[in-house]
């Protein structure tokens, strides 16, 4: 069987649009899951103990479980309880909760691992609890969890696949049906070995980009 790059050219708007499908759902849920891991971090910490534990507890299921087993119970199981959700609605909503469980850990980890000393230091000069957080936790938070947050970006780039399993038409569903209609198998695994690899590479360098720049604006 020989490669025919062929296949691929005549099916390009499909790629396209699958590509764009899974770009959008990646940044969608990448923001979301930043936005709500930085709350859930902050609430485990800053908030009531009641609150903390049960969103530790939240946090260690979507940790502790498949993505797979989750989108499934997400999107087959929702129906049952009263949530019905249409593909690309439960795909962004499954993967952005997928991603808050692990920013929340990263952003807990950062919040932790801030010297203590920079903290009462701050208390002395007497900033309140809302000035230390914004002033002081926050940027060195954000320069030591930076190269964590942009490999879970990286992660959940590759965890888009996943959404071809409750018919999100991303990038591997729309891809995957071209290989299977036109029996071009090698094609199209290429291909999406292709378009993952790019994504992830970029994704890297923009993070390397960003925290170098950080860097340089934290020691200036």
């Amino acid at each position: 069987m020989s490669f025919d790059g062929s296949v691929i050219l005549a099916a390009l708007p499909a790629v396209l649009s699958g590509l764009s499908v899974t770009l959008g759902i990646w940044a969608a849920a990448t923001v979301l899951g930043i936005a709500l891991g930085f709350a859930v971090a902050a609430l485990r910490r800053f908030g009531p103990r009641p609150v903390g534990l049960s969103l530790r507890l939240a946090v260690e299921v979507l940790r502790g479980t498949p993505f797979l087993v989750q989108i499934f119970l997400l999107y087959f199981g929702g129906p049952f309880v009263g949530l019905s959700l249409d593909p690309v609605p439960a795909g962004l909503l499954g993967l952005s909760l997928y991603a808050a469980a692990y920013f929340s850990e990263i952003f807990r980890a950062g919040f932790a691992a801030v010297p203590r000393g920079h903290v009462e230091a701050a208390q002395c000069v007497g900033l309140s609890q809302a000035q230390i957080v914004r002033r002081i936790l926050i940027p060195e938070m954000t320069m030591l969890v930076l190269p964590q947050c942009v490999n879970m970006a990286v992660i959940l780039v590759k965890e888009t696949a996943v959404l071809s399993i409750i018919a999100v038409p991303e990038a591997t569903a729309v891809i995957s049906a071209l290989g299977s209609q036109q029996y071009a198998f090698v094609e199209s695994l290429f291909l999406l070995a292709i378009i993952y690899w790019g994504l992830v590479e970029a994704c890297g360098r923009a993070g390397r980009a960003l925290e170098t720049r950080l860097s340089k604006f934290r020691f200036a």
